[in-house]
């Protein structure tokens, strides 16, 4: 192999490199927005329930639950 060849190579095999680590980036990135959106998720639902049993607590105490 002349030299030629060997930095031909050489780029060929970084540029592989490049591209599997672009493609690993790109998938954490993905799976880092599809654990916060289960977040997002997850905190609504606390706070549905927060509000549903405060309005219930509200409805007790002022007699509206009967």
């Amino acid at each position: 192999m002349d030299n030629s060849q060997k930095m031909s190579y050489q780029v060929g095999e970084t540029k592989g490199q490049a591209q599997e680590k672009g493609s690993q980036l790109m998938e954490q990135a993905g799976n880092a927005a599809q654990s916060a959106k289960q977040t997002v998720q997850e905190m609504g639902q606390q706070v549905k329930a927060t509000a549903q049993g405060a309005a219930d607590a509200v409805k007790n105490a002022t007699g509206m639950n009967k």
